[in-house]
């Protein structure tokens, strides 16, 4: 007899929950707020990423995912290059091998976003805890370009726990080399 009431009950219970279904998503729709998105994948990855920088020193939230194949490297550089119009991470070993980068466009930033500090110290961020996976802990930082990142990238590398020994300008200045681009006329 129990046999008999379970499989009565199961058809009765799915013919009710598409029912169900239909009338739901449309008391859904009208719920203000609810149908916002974010209009691009960088807030998305701009609020978790914040809230493991906003947080104390940092070192108890970061995430580090140990690389495949890791290279067991203990120090490194990091090579930032802040343009008006992007910023740019890569870190290399003291030899020069690339065990990890990050640009703002691969974080979801695009357009003018991509020249922002805030871009530039989500990169910072991803780049580093792709250099953790391999072992880094203590790095030297070179600055390359007059963007608006590089400040807020170094500070960025300090909060997941690197120990960074020597920031360096590395921004390259002519002596009278090329000319320079005519100046616009708005």
């Amino acid at each position: 007899m129990a046999e008999e009431t379970t499989p009565a009950a199961a058809p009765e219970a799915a013919a009710p929950a598409p029912a169900a279904a239909p009338a739901a998503a449309p008391a859904a729709a009208p719920v203000p707020g609810a149908d916002k998105q974010p209009t691009s994948g960088d807030r998305a990855v701009s609020q978790s990423v914040w809230a493991e920088i906003g947080g104390g020193d940092g070192t108890e939230t970061t995430k580090v995912i140990k690389a495949k194949g890791s290279k067991n490297v203990s120090s490194g550089i990091v090579h930032v290059q802040a343009t008006f119009n992007n910023t740019m991470v890569t870190i290399t070993d003291r030899v020069g091998n690339v065990i990890g980068w990050s640009t703002a466009g691969k974080m979801g930033f695009r357009g003018s976003r991509k020249g922002t500090a805030y871009a530039a110290q989500v990169v910072a961020q991803d780049a580093c805890r792709q250099a953790m996976g391999h072992g880094l802990r203590d790095v030297e930082v070179r600055l390359r370009g007059p963007g608006s990142g590089r400040e807020s990238a170094v500070r960025a590398i300090q909060a997941l726990g690197v120990e960074v020994t020597v920031v360096k300008d590395a921004t390259p200045i002519p002596h009278n080399g090329c000319r320079p681009p005519k100046a616009r006329r708005v």
